[in-house]
């Protein structure tokens, strides 16, 4: 099993400046590197989670810093039930390293497991979608968030095999190169992780104090598309380009930025990341 390591957390804490006494929403916890180096930095550090197995990491953190760390266990989308400003909001986007690295969760083709999928431990598996997706369901699935070519013939062949494991739907995958992105696109789909992130950054601008900083790691296309458009549209002006009288952006755009090559020597999995932020104006 690969150690976790926190990706792009030097840049992030670079673009963040210095943190002491501020208050930071880590919305994706995961096993707490983000909040650990939040929290030694001197910040107070709100972290949502939906995945239980994490809680005793979240604990650990909080015997240890006591009132300044406080772990909510929810999707992150649920930060807009929250009524309080941040000085910062991080997200380090997709599947955790712990979940992929345990075979049980059925995340990964490289061991044989139930498939699983879940990043809480409600709801249905996806296994237990096979039977309420229908074809052209899956086919929607597999080529908007896998840009899979064959999603036709792979949907056909889920519905009519109806795999149990990870093997079995590996194997019914003809061309290998397939395989992680048909993984991708089912455990997006499952968990709805696109929605979760729309609804999670609508909730930003509200969130955010007036100078704070919203910064994401993302590590696929799909999801850095949408922070990528949801920052350009908060960096842009608004209103008829025609008409003297448009509304000045209420948030600056911070240059992007991708893994070092020693980062990605050290952590491969940092190869595919990106690193976007913006500053709340006003």
């Amino acid at each position: 099993m690969m150690k976790h390591i926190p990706v792009m957390l030097d840049n992030v804490m670079s673009c963040l400046g210095d943190i002491s006494g501020c208050h930071v929403l880590d919305a994706t916890f995961g096993a707490g590197g983000y909040s650990r180096k939040f929290l030694e930095s001197g910040a107070m550090v709100t972290a949502f989670d939906r995945d239980p197995n994490v809680i005793a990491d979240a604990n650990k953190l909080a015997n240890e810093f006591g009132n300044r760390f406080r772990f909510i266990a929810k999707p992150f989308s649920k930060m807009s039930e929250l009524y309080e400003k941040f000085d910062a909001i991080v997200f380090d986007l997709g599947i955790s390293s712990m979940q992929i690295d345990n075979p049980e969760r059925g995340f990964s083709f490289r061991a044989d497991a139930p498939l699983d999928m879940r990043m809480s431990v409600d709801g249905p598996t996806v296994r237990d979608m096979f039977e309420q997706w229908s074809v052209a369901d899956m086919v929607k699935i597999l080529r908007d968030f896998g840009d899979i070519k064959p999603a036709v013939a792979i949907a056909k062949a889920i519905k009519q095999q109806m795999p149990q494991t990870t093997f079995e739907l590996r194997d019914l995958v003809h061309n290998p190169r397939d395989v992680a992105p048909v993984f991708q696109a089912l455990r997006i789909a499952l968990n709805d992780e696109i929605g979760e992130i729309s609804r999670a950054l609508n909730a930003v601008p509200g969130l955010l104090d007036i100078g704070g900083r919203c910064m994401c790691v993302t590590f696929h296309s799909i999801e850095d598309r949408i922070v990528k458009n949801t920052f350009r549209d908060w960096t842009s002006p608004h209103g008829d380009p025609h008409l003297p009288s448009l509304t000045p952006p209420q948030f600056k755009l911070l240059r992007a930025q991708t893994p070092s090559g020693d980062e990605i020597q050290r952590n491969p999995r940092a190869r595919s990341a990106h690193l976007r932020g913006v500053v709340k104006s006003y």
